[in-house]
């Protein structure tokens, strides 16, 4: 989710924390609480500032050991241990089961959107995408809006927010649903289906759709439920060669390649070098594939420059290859 609604979340977590005897009789601990699960609600995007080193080292853990079952016991650990530090006083027990609920909660409701996280590290480090909740969700923060204001303006909060969070279970239980459907469809179309990757959009009856056949990648959007095939790829093995090869070793590619579970590749051939790309499939978006990894090799099989992330035109993109030089920034 985006960083507005895991914060929301973290302050619904807090109202919620008042159905706990020892939180509605200590005020102290109650202070204590909402300030745990306000941090720890966005504590596993910490990982954001992996940004300012570059995009390789971004993309290939973001959202992954920060948001893996070791992390979520130890980050509520460490969360309530520096808040307990300050506050002795307050039980050390109660502040740290709402500030560990407040972490899982985060990385929980990550797992339900086409990004996704690596929770289940250590057992497996494959990338849990569900594919049915978009990352910033209007209905969703819409919920924690009212939920707030009706307990700012005196709503008992434990009501309150039980009765937000049970719309909102329904919510996500209706959204998993459609997905179901969208995929029943498309298979009972294609029949033989070997990947189909759901990516619904902010608009509540758009999804993006990337479905992997044997033979073809189709790139597709449905609205109201109506699929519509908007492009197509032959699915071509990746070439054995020396020049793949080299490809692979760059990090930016090697990035890439963790991440992305459907993309297609292509080779072009210049004068003084050759680029090979390799571009996602999940995100087009006005008829642009936004999310690429591109480096250039030249005819000794060096590298010369290379680029991953989301770029939105061509131009911008050649600009990148050419000022960041294998450490790009954003």
């Amino acid at each position: 989710m985006d960083t507005g609604t895991h914060i929301a979340m973290g302050i619904a977590l807090g109202g919620i924390a008042t159905i706990d005897p020892a939180v509605q009789q200590d005020p102290m601990l109650y202070q204590t609480v909402m300030i745990g699960t306000i941090v720890g609600s966005h504590a596993p995007d910490f990982d954001t500032v992996l940004k300012l080193k570059n995009n390789a080292v971004y993309i290939r853990h973001h959202r992954g050991i920060t948001h893996s079952i070791p992390s979520v016991i130890l980050l509520g650990l460490l969360i309530s241990g520096i808040i307990h530090l300050f506050v002795p006083s307050v039980s050390f027990l109660h502040l740290w089961l709402w500030t560990f609920l407040a972490v899982f909660l985060h990385v929980f409701v990550d797992i339900f959107n086409a990004y996704g996280t690596q929770a289940y590290r250590p057992f497996t480090h494959r990338w849990v995408a569900y594919g049915f909740i978009n990352t910033f969700d209007p209905f969703i923060f819409a919920m924690h809006v009212i939920g707030i204001a009706a307990w700012v303006l005196g709503a008992d909060p434990i009501p309150t927010w039980l009765l937000i969070y049970s719309i909102l279970i329904g919510y996500y239980i209706q959204r998993y649903l459609y997905k179901k459907a969208l995929i029943k469809k498309i298979t009972q179309y294609y029949g033989k289906v070997e990947g189909i990757a759901t990516s619904p959009t902010i608009r509540q009856n758009i999804w993006r759709l990337a479905i992997t056949t044997e033979d073809s990648f189709y790139v597709a959007r449905a609205v109201d439920g109506n699929i519509q095939i908007v492009d197509r790829f032959h699915r071509i093995p990746l070439p054995n060669n020396k020049l793949i090869a080299t490809a692979k070793q760059d990090k930016n590619v090697a990035a890439f390649l963790s991440f992305s579970p459907v993309y297609r590749w292509e080779i072009n051939m210049y004068d003084d070098f050759k680029e090979v790309r390799f571009v996602d499939l999940r995100y087009r978006s006005k008829g642009h594939y936004p999310f690429v990894a591109v480096v250039k090799i030249d005819d000794n099989l060096k590298i010369i420059s290379s680029y991953t992330g989301w770029v939105f035109s061509e131009e911008k993109l050649q600009n990148k290859l050419v000022t960041d030089d294998n450490s790009s920034l954003s």
